[in-house]
């Protein structure tokens, strides 16, 4: 794969706070994936992409760990 391929992998993947094997994963799952489950439906797809445009436009302030947020919200229900 040439270098400056791999570069812009590497640097949407840092967008989304994911390691290049993980954005790859994401990658492959969406296009193998989009021919069945909900991934099939375009207007899945198109709120699911929007989505990320929201994050990558609104990402999280360094060191916030989102997960950790999802668990607080979750366990005060």
């Amino acid at each position: 794969m040439e270098q400056s391929l791999l570069s812009r992998l590497d640097r949407a993947a840092r967008r989304l706070g994911l390691s290049r094997s993980a954005y790859l994963a994401r990658l492959v799952g969406r296009e193998v994936g989009a021919a069945t489950g909900p991934g099939r439906d375009p207007r899945v797809r198109k709120a699911l992409a929007d989505i990320d445009r929201l994050v990558r436009r609104n990402p999280p302030p360094a060191g916030f760990d989102v997960t950790a947020a999802i668990r607080r919200m979750r366990d005060t229900r």
